[in-house]
């Protein structure tokens, strides 16, 4: 299967790059290019990116393109709530790979509060967020095979919540089937509202996710929520 067999939405942009080094650099020129235009023309950028290793490649290939990146903020559509130096912190992902290099100039928004429980810590993480600009200027999403997106998994209680075009909070409290299970997202209102909306993905495990999840309901596979204009998917197998 390729991702041009795919039914896609119309105005969803579809990439098919030859491998990750291609679609990283591929990634990093469209995103580098989006938030140079938002500082060029409203003074200041923001960019919201999924951890896990699937964008390592991309982060070190964004990190080094030139703009002026102390007018960038950046942040996670989703964060394990453990702490910042701990090996599956998204954040601490982030430190070693994007924050860095020409990228280091930029402004970091955390996700990860040490609060007494995980619901409070989502309401500071909502409260930190809430000073990125708005709309957001550049939106990179993630996939799993499960079809979920940033921390928004299906089965969760929250998830119908979260989901929701009105939903007032920014992020909120998420279970994963996996450790560490527990999450904080960002809710759909504020992913939603980014100009620029890129989903990477890889291998044909996760392409065959995508054309399932483009016939499911988002409470089954949340990333159909995000599959409309103006998402640009980029893939390679």
């Amino acid at each position: 299967m390729a991702i041009s067999d795919l039914d896609l939405p119309t105005g969803v942009m579809a990439h098919s790059l030859a491998d990750t080094s291609r679609l990283a650099e591929a990634l990093a020129s469209t995103v580098a290019e989006a938030l140079d235009f938002a500082v060029q023309t409203e003074g200041v950028a923001s960019l919201l990116v999924s951890g896990g290793r699937s964008p390592v490649p991309f982060f070190e290939a964004l990190s080094i393109r030139p703009l002026d990146w102390s007018r960038v903020k950046i942040s996670l559509v989703d964060e394990r709530w453990v702490p910042v130096d701990h090996d599956d912190s998204n954040e601490n992902l982030l430190r070693r790979h994007l924050l860095r290099n020409e990228a280091a100039k930029a402004e970091f928004v955390s996700l990860y509060y040490p609060a007494s429980s995980l619901e409070a810590a989502a309401k500071q993480a909502g409260q930190a967020v809430s000073v990125l600009k708005r709309p957001i200027d550049v939106l990179v999403l993630g996939m799993g095979e499960d079809g979920h997106t940033a921390s928004l998994f299906p089965g969760n209680a929250l998830l119908e919540q979260a989901l929701d075009p009105d939903c007032p909070d920014l992020c909120m409290p998420m279970v994963a089937p996996v450790e560490p299970r527990q999450r904080i997202s960002m809710t759909y209102p504020l992913l939603a509202s980014a100009r620029l909306q890129c989903l990477a993905i890889h291998g044909q495990g996760k392409l065959k996710a995508l054309n399932q999840a483009l016939r499911a309901n988002p409470l089954q596979m949340p990333i159909r929520a995000f599959l409309n204009y103006p998402l640009e998917i980029y893939w390679c197998p």
